[in-house]
């Protein structure tokens, strides 16, 4: 039988209380991940000035700001598996300094152009792929019990994209295009050092030693693959899909000023950030299913009555943070269950598969969004979709993901030890 590991500090890192140094590891990993996705929702802001300045089309836009959402989201899968062999120790500091060099790119030569935009925009996703990273680390370091809150906090580094919408806009019209790119590279590579220093894999972490492909197939053998992606692709990708494409939906949809739609979305942006955490602790009490219900619930109230476009004051804002918390929620939500659900081992497989699902849900629908506002003039239909994907998915989860949970009160036993077998066995 395999012991609870001891910190240095004598307390079990699995089991209660945890150590000082597992809250240093979340803390450091937190921050790497607001880091990243500061780099990686760097277009997003501009996507305005650059649809004026090259005379970009509605779905030019949209496809410019999505980019980096589909490349960060698919490259999730191997990066994931990847940090399951190798440790967050070895992959954070690859990732952060991978994505320096297309944000100097993007900063020094790849602004004047669609191609250029778009080239620069994929590679940025590099630092999409962060969240795969952070996920299977920060569960190495705690009990089943607090995994839930541990990752809720570790998800608020998704915060990132809020830096980004409250500093890009204003750094380029107070120095030059180039600024807020050279910043968040400088950031990046002592973020990179950092890591490199201080980040520590946690003792007894179970390390796969089967090949990639077939633990990628075992991975896909898992239901909790499949189901966590399909509420991550609503929960999270509804989140990212309004942090990039809010300022423009706000601009076009309300006649708001760039900077004004920028500070409304990075609001929507700070309190999904805020309500992830809390998502994850409530999930540690209550059980994530009851927490992805509630949150989803609220999700198909606020995009209906969006869909009539309401004014902003007071039921359109509303309906806007409404929606901000209950995405936030059920991102947290979901991630508590991968946690709870998924053999030590394949976290990081599972969370690759569920990010990526999570990120393309993102991709689309601001494409969705852009077309029929082309073709129609109006958002209702985009806004009255999201209502019945998020009622889909409710319903999905009230009924196959609740009967695979084993019922809705299911939580995390304290003292509950994590599985130390490979990758792939059986109980």
């Amino acid at each position: 039988m395999v012991q609870p590991s001891k910190s240095k500090s004598g307390s079990s890192v699995q089991g209660s209380p945890v150590s000082r140094r597992a809250w240093l590891m979340l803390a450091l990993s937190t921050v790497g991940f607001a880091v990243n996705f500061w780099a990686w929702a760097l277009l997003s802001p501009l996507g305005p000035r650059f649809k004026d300045g090259l005379d970009l089309s509605s779905f030019e836009q949209s496809l410019l700001v999505a980019v980096p959402v589909v490349v960060g989201s698919l490259g999730r899968i191997p990066v994931g598996a990847l940090t399951d062999r190798f440790g967050g120790r070895v992959m954070f500091p690859i990732v952060s300094a991978a994505t320096i060099v297309p944000v100097l790119y993007l900063g020094l030569a790849g602004h004047s152009s669609l191609p250029a935009l778009l080239a620069g925009g994929f590679f940025l996703g590099i630092g999409g792929t962060a969240f795969a990273v952070g996920v299977p680390f920060v569960s190495a370091w705690f009990p089943p019990e607090r995994r839930g809150l541990a990752i809720g906090v570790f998800g608020a580094g998704m915060g990132g994209t809020a830096i980004s919408a409250l500093t890009t806009v204003k750094l380029v019209d107070a120095n030059s295009m180039s600024t807020p790119f050279l910043i968040t590279a400088a950031v990046l590579g002592a973020y990179a050092v950092t890591a490199a220093l201080l980040l520590r894999d946690a003792p007894g972490r179970a390390v796969p030693t089967e090949p990639l492909a077939r633990r990628l197939a075992a991975t896909a053998r898992l239901p909790i693959t499949w189901q966590a992606s399909a509420l991550y692709a609503v929960g999270f990708g509804g989140y990212v899909a309004f942090s990039v494409y809010l300022p423009t939906y706000l601009k076009t949809g309300y006649g708001l000023t760039q900077a004004d739609a920028a500070n409304r979305m990075a609001g929507f942006v700070l309190l999904a950030v805020a309500m992830r955490p809390v998502g994850g602790w409530l999930s540690d009490r209550v059980g994530p299913i009851r927490v992805l219900a509630g949150s989803l619930a609220v999700v198909v109230v606020g995009a209906v009555a969006q869909s009539f476009t309401p004014a902003l004051a007071p039921v359109g804002t509303i309906a806007f943070l409404a929606m901000a918390a209950a995405l936030g929620a059920a991102s947290g939500a979901t991630f508590a269950l991968v946690a709870l659900l998924t053999p030590a081992g394949q976290v990081g497989s599972v969370t690759g598969v569920v990010g990526a699902a999570g990120g393309l849900g993102g991709f689309l629908p601001p494409l969705v969004m852009g077309s029929l506002y082309g073709a129609y003039g109006t958002y209702a239909a985009g806004l009255a979709l999201l209502a019945v994907v998020a009622a889909a998915a409710l319903a999905y989860t009230l009924t196959g993901v609740r009967a695979a949970a084993g019922g809705g009160d299911r939580k995390p036993r304290a003292g509950a030890r994590r599985d130390h077998r490979p990758a792939g066995t059986t109980a």
